[in-house]
C-alpha cells in the first residue's frame, strides 16, 4: 500500500489515515498509487469558482452563472446544486428551485485567462496534455518520475495545490491506467477530490452501477439499454460482443470495452476541441428576421471572442436554431479561408438565417459556431472578397480598444441600435 498526503505531499509505502508529517487528513491510499500515470483533471464548477474567487462575498451563497429567465444555466456552484440546480437547466426552473441564488452573466475572457494559467501548470508537468475543454484535460505522466523526483500521483497533488493557491479555483483528479477509468475516477470525489481506480478493480467496481454511469451513455441511450435488458454495467459485461454489435453497431463494441474498463486511446496533445460556439434562448419566441439577426450578431461577437482567446480559427460556420416546438435545425457552410472574426462569422451565417426565418416559424433559440479549427497565425487575404483584410484590420483595432478601455469603447452601428433597444 502506498499513501500520499495531498497537503504536504508526503509519500510513504504504508497505509495511513492521518499524515505522519503534517497531521492532516487529506490522504489518498492505494496499492497502485505509485505506478499509475494517466490522469483526468477537472476544475470544480469552474465558471462559478472564478466568480467566487473574484467576489468573496459570494463564497457561501448559491451562485448561478447564466442569464435571462428564458436562458439556461451555464454552470452553478455546489451550494446551488444542493437545491437541484444543474447545468443546461432552464433559468426559470433553476430560480424556482433556488430563488435566493445570485445570478451572474458569464465572463468568458476572464475564464479563459484562468484556464490558460491552469494549462501552463499542466504543461510544466508533461508534454502529453490533451485538453477536453477550458476547464478539464487528460495528462499522461508516464516517465515523469525521473524528471520531477516524485511519482505521478504526487505531481498531480502538487498541481492541485498550485492551482488552488495561485489561480484561486479547485480541481478534482482521477488517476488510473487509461483515459476512460481516469475520467470515471475524477467524478467520484468532487469537489477538491483525488480518486484512484486501477484496471484490476474496474470490473468489480463498475458491475453494480447503472448502465448510465458509463461516461458517454446519456439518459436516452440508458433508457434504450434498459428496454433491451441492460440495466447495469454488469449486464453489459456478461453480454456477448456479437449481440451488442448487432444491436448497436460500433457503439456496442465501445460499450463492451467500457464495461470492462478497457480503453486504448492515447493521451493526444493534438486532439484539441473541435468547435467554439455561443447560443441564447429568447425570453419570447420570435420569427422576426431583424430580431434574429440582432441576436446572431451578438453571438457572432461572443464566438469570435472565444476563438481569439483560444488562439484558433475555424473553416466551418454553423447556424443552430430551435423552433417553438423544440425542433432543432442546423445549417453549416464552409469558408474559403479560416477565420476568427465576428464580421466574417456573421456575414456567413446571415444568409443561412434568412432562408429559415420566413416569418412562418417562430424560434426559441439561436446559436452560431466555428468548427474545423486550427491555430491562428495571421489574417489571410480572401481573393473572392478583397475587403476582408480591411475588415480584419478594423476588427483587430476594435478588439485592442475594447481590451484597453472596456467593452463599450468601440461598438458597431448595429450594436449601438441594439443597446438603445435594450434600454
Amino acid at each position: 500500500m502506498t499513501s500520499l498526503c495531498r497537503d504536504c505531499l508526503t509519500v510513504k509505502a504504508e497505509d495511513f489515515d492521518r499524515c505522519p508529517a503534517c497531521g492532516h487528513l487529506r490522504v489518498v491510499s492505494h496499492p497502485a498509487l505509485s505506478t499509475l500515470a494517466i490522469a483526468h483533471v477537472d476544475c470544480d464548477a469552474f465558471y462559478a469558482a472564478v466568480e467566487k474567487r473574484d467576489r468573496p462575498d459570494l463564497r457561501d451563497k448559491p451562485l448561478i452563472v447564466g442569464g435571462g429567465t428564458r436562458g439556461v444555466v451555464t454552470t452553478c456552484c455546489y451550494i446551488a446544486r444542493l437545491y437541484g440546480v444543474r447545468s443546461a437547466m432552464p433559468m426559470f426552473k433553476a430560480l424556482k428551485l433556488c430563488p435566493e441564488a445570485v445570478v451572474v452573466r458569464p465572463d468568458f475572457p476572464k475564464y479563459h485567462e484562468a484556464g490558460r494559467a491552469i494549462r501552463a501548470r499542466m504543461d510544466a508537468l508533461t508534454p502529453l496534455v490533451q485538453p477536453v475543454s477550458i476547464d478539464e484535460a487528460y495528462l499522461d505522466l508516464s516517465g515523469t518520475e525521473r524528471l520531477h523526483g516524485v511519482p505521478p500521483a504526487a505531481s498531480l497533488a502538487r498541481l492541485a495545490l498550485e492551482v488552488e493557491q495561485q489561480v484561486g479555483v479547485t480541481v478534482s483528479v482521477g488517476l488510473s491506467a487509461n483515459k476512460f477509468l481516469a475520467k470515471t475516477a475524477s467524478e467520484l470525489d468532487k469537489p477538491r477530490g483525488f480518486a484512484v481506480l486501477a484496471p484490476d478493480e474496474a470490473e468489480a467496481f463498475l458491475a453494480d452501477r447503472p448502465a448510465g454511469f458509463l461516461h458517454g451513455v446519456g439518459p436516452k441511450f440508458a433508457e434504450s439499454l434498459a428496454k433491451d435488458g441492460f440495466h447495469t454495467v454488469g449486464d453489459l459485461q456478461r453480454a456477448e460482443l456479437k449481440d451488442l454489435i448487432r444491436r448497436y453497431g460500433e457503439t456496442g463494441e465501445w460499450l463492451k470495452r467500457c464495461a470492462h474498463g478497457r480503453d486504448n486511446r492515447p493521451v493526444s496533445p493534438n486532439d484539441d476541441r473541435k468547435s467554439v460556439s455561443s447560443e441564447t434562448t429568447f425570453f419570447e419566441d420570435t420569427g422576426d428576421l431583424s430580431v434574429l439577426e440582432d441576436h446572431l450578431w451578438r453571438l457572432s461577437v461572443k464566438t469570435a471572442d472565444r476563438a481569439k482567446a483560444e488562439g484558433v480559427v475555424g473553416v466551418v460556420v454553423t447556424l443552430k436554431l430551435k423552433t417553438s416546438e423544440f425542433k432543432p435545425i442546423t445549417r453549416r457552410i464552409s469558408l474559403h479561408a479560416p477565420t476568427q472574426l465576428a464580421q466574417e462569422v456573421f456575414r456567413t451565417a446571415r444568409p443561412l438565417l434568412a432562408k429559415e426565418a420566413s416569418g412562418r416559424v417562430r424560434y426559441r433559440l439561436i446559436g452560431v459556431g466555428l468548427s474545423g479549427l486550427s491555430a491562428y497565425h495571421s489574417d489571410g487575404t480572401d481573393l473572392i472578397d478583397p475587403k476582408v483584410a480591411k475588415r480584419a484590420a478594423a476588427e483587430r483595432a476594435s478588439d485592442k480598444a475594447r481590451a484597453r478601455f472596456g467593452s463599450g469603447a468601440v461598438i458597431t452601428g448595429r450594436a449601438a441600435r441594439m443597446a438603445k433597444k435594450d434600454d
